[in-house]
């Protein structure tokens, strides 16, 4: 089957990109909520939560391993959907430990099985989240034609912020303050939808074949994973993307264990309220998707390096806004500082996820966008345990005003980003993926439907 009977239609985006409605609700819940029971309902400092919620990120190299797996080996006749749905699944189970942990945790802080339950929770959904998230991408971008990949990558990330946004507003209004039985249904809730459309959107996808693709022949897989490693990294253009993917996500990552505390620290606002300030920064984040969407899907995805950089400055205005509002204790530049990071946080994704499909060769896809999931998932991580313990640091350990405790992280944050920004106008983007092989045109299928 050539490119022209393979068409990348809408209803396919869309099918494909409901796989994210359930990993918004899985991270709405673990990043916004139950940190904030912990730190703010129970008086948890935010270093150890901003660690466990850290922990899946640390363990990102799996990604790689996944992704380089499924790109030469298949399972049942599949190569990407096994993995996908062993991730999900890890995920699924790991939902219940999270509740056990508040239930246990409420009634002390110090509770052994508290802590145990809540670090069986943080590793069996980041496993899961790593082992699934690269073969993901790769079959996004590998169901589409060539031309498409990266609008079909942008179109599954953008649904992720999009439900970002709207699962941030719905668990606010159904859990203005906290309830340890309306927390278990958000739990249930989240284990039956997201479950569900994790099997929905890709089931039938891939085609299948009972023979394992050419090159899995060979070597073994460990081999074949040190010498494609070896590859990636000798090529100066991937170290200098990968450190500036780490530095730019690391900087826009270090609010995510803090900015509710922030909230209720400085300004004494309820839980309710500051459940929605990830939705604000989304929601505009989402609008600017779309726009760019608009006005650049002509450009090639090589020459989006421009864009990214905007974004990144953009970001960093925003963040000194909300320094500007912790400082001076100004309520009403809280949401004008997050509306202007949600927005340059959307430019900066458009441009970043296109460069990532263009240096992600077709012949090791998967272990490309492995890599850059290591990249994002890992400085996530560090950057989420780095606010909670700069935060710590200064309002716990130095005493000094929340508003200056909060003012010198999201300061901090700007100066990673005008970084990053720097640094990417120095590497030299080329195209680099090549036209997908015959056998890698009939694997992939759309849906009788599309």
């Amino acid at each position: 089957m050539d490119e022209q009977q393979r068409p990348f239609t809408l209803w396919h985006g869309l099918r494909l990109s409901s796989f994210q409605i359930g990993s918004a609700m899985g991270d709405i819940l673990i990043t916004s909520i139950w940190n904030r029971i912990l730190i703010v309902n129970f008086g948890i400092p935010a270093t150890p939560v901003g660690l466990l919620i850290a922990l899946r990120y640390l363990l990102s190299p799996l990604s790689l391993w996944a992704g380089n797996l499924t790109d030469n080996r298949s399972f049942f006749g599949l190569r990407r959907t096994p993995m996908i749905w062993l991730g999900r699944v890890l995920m699924v189970a790991s939902l219940p430990f999270l509740g056990l942990s508040v239930v246990r945790l409420e009634g002390s802080t110090s509770d052994t099985w508290g802590w145990l339950f809540a670090l069986v929770s943080s590793l069996a959904y980041g496993v899961g989240t790593l082992i699934s998230g690269g073969p993901f991408l790769a079959l996004v971008r590998e169901s589409a034609p060539e031309r498409l990949q990266g609008v079909a990558i942008s179109m599954a990330q953008t649904v992720l912020i999009i439900f970002f946004a709207f699962v941030g507003i719905g668990f606010s209004l159904w859990m203005p303050t906290y309830s340890s039985q309306v927390f278990w249904q958000m739990i249930l809730a989240t284990m039956i939808v997201g479950g569900f459309f994790w099997f929905f959107a890709i089931a039938g996808l891939e085609r299948r074949d009972a023979m394992p693709p050419p090159d899995a022949q060979g070597p073994t897989t460990a081999t074949r994973l040190g010498d494609v490693l070896r590859t990636i990294w000798s090529d100066r253009r991937t170290r200098l993307f990968f450190l500036f993917l780490s530095l730019g996500t690391l900087a826009s990552w270090s609010h995510e264990a803090i900015l509710e505390p922030f909230g209720a620290d400085v300004f004494d606002l309820s839980m309710g309220t500051t459940t929605r300030f990830n939705s604000y920064w989304q929601t505009a984040t989402v609008i600017t998707l779309i726009i760019g969407g608009i006005l650049w899907r002509k450009r090639p995805p090589e020459a989006q390096q421009r864009v990214a950089s905007f974004g990144l400055l953009v970001m960093a205005l925003g963040l000194v806004v909300l320094v500007m509002a912790a400082v001076a204790g100004q309520r009403h530049l809280l949401e004008v500082g997050l509306l202007v990071f949600g927005g340059g946080f959307g430019v900066y994704t458009y441009g970043g996820v296109a460069l990532m499909a263009v240096i992600s060769p077709d012949r090791h896809a998967g272990a490309y966008l492995g890599l850059w999931t290591i990249s994002t998932l890992l400085f996530k991580g560090l950057g989420t345990f780095l606010g909670g313990a700069t935060r710590d640091l200064l309002l716990l350990q130095m005493a000094l005003p929340p508003g200056l405790s909060y003012g010198v992280v999201f300061l901090l944050q700007a100066l990673g980003l005008a970084t990053a920004a720097l640094l990417l106008t120095r590497i030299d983007i080329c195209l680099l993926y090549t036209s997908p092989s015959p056998r890698d045109r009939t694997r992939y299928r759309m849906p009788s439907s599309a």
